[in-house]
């Protein structure tokens, strides 16, 4: 007669699953000893500060000495800064303007670098060359394109009768400087487009030709609908950069002209390392960060809405 196997209590549940042969043992610790490199800095330069910036935005340290605790005192002085709501209105204005503009011309680079041409890989490094300069190079570049007295935009514009702009020295016009600088990065965002139109079937638009489609309606029907999944990564990405905007405005403006480009990560820093105070610094970070969160919350919501996750064969 057949018998039925009756667990053993000691290999059962949890402790069942924990336990391990000679061999597995050898290989989680040795694992373990590879990962160990990644597990120290995470703690080191990730978990450490999140947790520490958490416990001074509720102390008045000021990066030296013994912090005191003052509870919820820096965030209550945060909401009568009439400077931080400067800097917090300058930084969501970049980001608005910055992400639209920033996926329309990435999206324009992406068709460009689609083309079938023989010197097509030539273009395309031409195209995406810029996005990999430094921060301060293209900063200085810029500085010297849209300078008032010799700047070469404003000799272009003059062409059509535009009168002068100073750029960097009109509060009107320095944000939108600053956006403009933006999109000499483009060319990243530009590659993943690319990589997004290259993973379009080719018979859609044959089968569209074949119906007597326009450019615009392929375009409008095929092209945009696909990629959608990509305009979401940008926006998400730009986002995130929009949000932390500060080597551009810092290079070229250092937060003028009438703190007109002072965005939210240069009124932290200027509290963190030039003001001494390091608990109101970590408070504005924290805020930051759950502005980020919400923010990015609601983008994925909101994409539920005209994302197009369908997978085409």
């Amino acid at each position: 007669m057949r018998q039925t196997a009756t667990p053993n209590p000691t290999k059962s549940g949890f402790l069942g699953r924990m336990s391990m042969t000679r061999g597995e043992k050898h290989n989680f610790w040795l694992g373990l000893l590879f990962v160990s490199p990644w597990i120290i800095g995470f703690l080191v330069f990730l978990a450490y500060p999140i947790v520490s910036s958490a416990y001074l935005s509720l102390t008045d340290f000021t990066g030296f000495g013994t912090p005191n605790f003052v509870g919820l005192e820096n965030y209550q002085r945060m909401f009568q800064d009439e400077i931080f709501y400067k800097a917090l209105q300058n930084t969501l204005y970049y980001t608005v303007l910055a992400i639209p503009i920033g996926v329309v011309v990435a999206l324009i680079l992406a068709f460009a670098m689609n083309q079938a041409l023989p010197e097509i890989g030539l273009y395309r490094t031409i195209l995406y060359l810029p996005s990999i300069l430094p921060a301060f190079a293209v900063s200085f570049i810029f500085i010297w394109l849209l300078n008032p007295k010799f700047g070469l935009v404003n000799l272009f514009l003059g062409m059509f009768g535009v009168p002068t702009i100073d750029w960097f020295g009109d509060p009107e016009w320095s944000k939108f400087a600053i956006v403009l600088l933006a999109q000499v990065g483009a060319g990243g965002n530009a590659l993943i487009f690319l990589a997004g139109l290259r993973g379009i079937p080719k018979t859609l638009y044959e089968a569209a030709d074949i119906d007597g489609a326009t450019p615009w309606h392929k375009f409008r029907f095929i092209t945009l609908p696909l990629l959608t999944p990509v305009i979401l990564y940008n926006i998400i990405t730009g986002l995130s950069g929009g949000l932390q905007v500060f080597e551009s405005a810092y290079i070229t403006t250092g937060c003028g002209p009438a703190d007109s480009t002072l965005f939210y990560v240069f009124y932290l820093y200027n509290n963190a390392f030039r003001y001494g105070q390091m608990g109101y610094a970590s408070a504005l970070s924290w805020f930051l960060f759950i502005v980020s969160v919400l923010l990015a919350v609601l983008l994925f919501w909101w994409s539920k809405r005209w994302v197009n996750y369908e997978v085409v064969s």
